[in-house]
């Protein structure tokens, strides 16, 4: 955490950037976040490791074959690294978006395998994504989330439905206690 707070605040501007190069040269050793670690075999669950003006840092622990919804994050960047387990991050593109009505035209792009040596970024030009422990893999997963600038809303999507609209985040645990 003191190494991430050292970089300046143009590093959180830029994707993929200081950020990325950052995840990619500074592994996470996957005891150091036990303190962190809390999970829940309904949901993925958020755990605030780190909040600056700059960024958050959350750890997403994920059981096997669970999955995010469809969502964004709110014009802001963020990066993925995956100290335990290999996820899939599949992005889309919004061929139509209304918030305001709750409509929507979403499809599937391109997937991204985030592991422990391959971190991975949110395309600010197309944000929308969803990201997959998936089932095969057979283990568990923890994710690190470097969002710039705080946030505590984002879109969901529902691809099948055609339909969007915005929620509000919640954290299982901040700074290594239950909420």
């Amino acid at each position: 955490m003191a190494a991430l707070r050292r970089l300046p605040a143009s590093a959180f501007d830029v994707t993929p950037g200081p950020v990325q190069q950052f995840l990619r040269e500074h592994p996470v050793a996957p005891d150091s976040l036990q303190p962190y670690l809390c999970w829940d075999r309904q949901h993925y669950t958020r755990n605030l490791i780190d909040k600056t003006e700059l960024y958050e840092l959350i750890a997403i622990c994920w059981e096997v074959g669970q999955q995010s919804s469809i969502h964004n994050h709110h014009n802001q960047n963020c990066w993925m690294a995956a100290p335990i387990g290999r996820l899939v991050v599949q992005n889309y593109r919004a061929n139509f978006e209304d918030i305001t009505t709750g409509k929507c035209n979403i499809a599937p792009t391109y997937t991204v395998e985030i592991t422990p040596l391959n971190p991975a970024v949110v395309d600010p030009a197309e944000p929308i994504h969803k990201v997959v422990n998936p089932l095969e893999n057979n283990e568990r997963a923890v994710t690190l989330h470097v969002y710039s600038r705080p946030f505590d809303h984002c879109v969901v999507y529902s691809e099948e439905q055609g339909t969007c609209g915005e929620i509000e985040l919640h954290n299982t645990t901040e700074y290594g206690k239950k909420k």
